[in-house]
């Protein structure tokens, strides 16, 4: 193999710590021939459809690339925006507000990247400029609240896959997950009682997640507990009493049975039980992209609607709200500590246990 070094690299040059933030990604147009592209990257990865390989990619490349990315291409013009893909739009205000807050709370050089699995900026490329840029301490955080073998281990795939690669190899350090961090819940239940107050509450409160095939789950991917977590936090935290609030899956493909219940199953039927009035947040994702602003906020609004539903609320991602950037620093500067002097008056309370001694809850 040959190793990959820096041809202009200086001894002397100030080292830097890296963050990288990680996201799934999204095509680089709505045109057929980019979601394509994007698709055949996100499917092509058996993290994402454990399949074996001789199965999957003729059914893959024969059949789905050949009628599916049409179709998702649609529904991604139903989103565009002028500035492009909202995901990548509301993930680069994000990083830029996320350097803001970093450099009140960590004493070092820092520097911020966004890499994505399956488009641009791609991981590897996000590596290259932290190199360049002459990070030597790398904190790798996916933006995935809520672990699991389908999302935040690609990533730890993708970045140790081009460090193999790398001469000079920068110490590294991973965030699993932030599920309970109580910065999170604090700003998501911020998010919800906002809507409420501008949009006045509804009924009920669904919290929607990805889904996962459901035999991940049997197999020990720890994702649905994360989620049912998350979702028993935030109700605890904006007091909501039971049957008041519930939990559901979206987001799934193919045959298989994937974790249930589903979000549009769940929809249809709540006029039926005499819910005529709904919220849906999607806690999961850190930033709108088309599961939430298709799927949800077009696509299950019309399901409810047409159930004989009255009122449906979308309540975006926390995408680039301050309290989502203030949340991720003090995340990242407690990931950081040891490497770099990070005052504990800059951590807020939430996120910092008040006695050591004790064990998570």
């Amino acid at each position: 193999m040959r190793y990959l070094g820096t041809a202009d690299f200086q001894h002397e040059s100030t080292e830097r710590l890296g963050v990288l933030l990680v996201n799934s990604g999204t095509p680089d147009s709505p045109d057929t021939a980019d979601v394509r592209r994007f698709l055949a990257a996100l499917l092509g990865d058996p993290r994402v459809v454990e399949l074996p390989r001789l199965l999957w990619l003729p059914v893959l490349h024969g059949i789905i690339l050949r009628t599916r990315p049409w179709r998702s291409a649609r529904k991604y013009r139903r989103i565009w925006t002028e500035q492009g893909s909202p995901l990548l739009v509301h993930t680069a205000r994000l990083r830029d507000r996320l350097m803001q807050e970093l450099s009140q709370r960590v004493i070092a050089p820092i520097v911020v990247e966004v890499g994505m699995l399956y488009a641009r900026p791609s991981v590897p490329d996000a590596l290259r400029r932290l190199r360049e840029a002459g990070a030597r301490r790398l904190l790798v955080v996916p933006m995935f609240p809520q672990y699991s073998c389908a999302s935040t281990a690609p990533v730890i795939d993708q970045v140790t896959a081009e460090l193999q690669r790398w001469r000079w190899v920068p110490e590294l350090r991973f965030i699993n997950d932030y599920h309970e961090h109580p910065g999170y819940i604090a700003a998501l239940a911020a998010s919800i009682q906002e809507h409420w107050a501008q949009r006045g509450r509804t009924e009920h409160l669904l919290m929607s997640f990805h889904g996962i095939p459901e035999k991940y789950f049997r197999q020990g991917d720890p994702y649905f507990c994360k989620c049912q977590k998350t979702a028993r936090l935030l109700a605890e935290e904006l007091n909501l009493p039971d049957g008041a609030w519930s939990v559901s899956f979206q987001s799934r493909y193919g045959p298989g049975q994937w974790l249930k219940p589903y979000t549009d199953v769940v929809l249809e039927g709540m006029p039926a039980r005499g819910l005529r009035s709904v919220s849906v947040i999607c806690p999961g994702f850190s930033a709108d992209c088309l599961e939430t602003l298709e799927e949800i906020a077009i696509e299950n609004r019309e399901r409810f609607l047409g159930a004989g539903g009255t009122r449906f609320e979308y309540i975006p991602a926390l995408n680039a709200r301050e309290d989502h950037a203030v949340m991720l620093a003090d995340l990242i500067a407690q990931h950081l500590q040891g490497w770099a002097a990070v005052p504990v008056s800059w951590l807020s309370q939430s996120a910092v246990p008040s006695d050591p001694s004790s064990p998570p809850a």
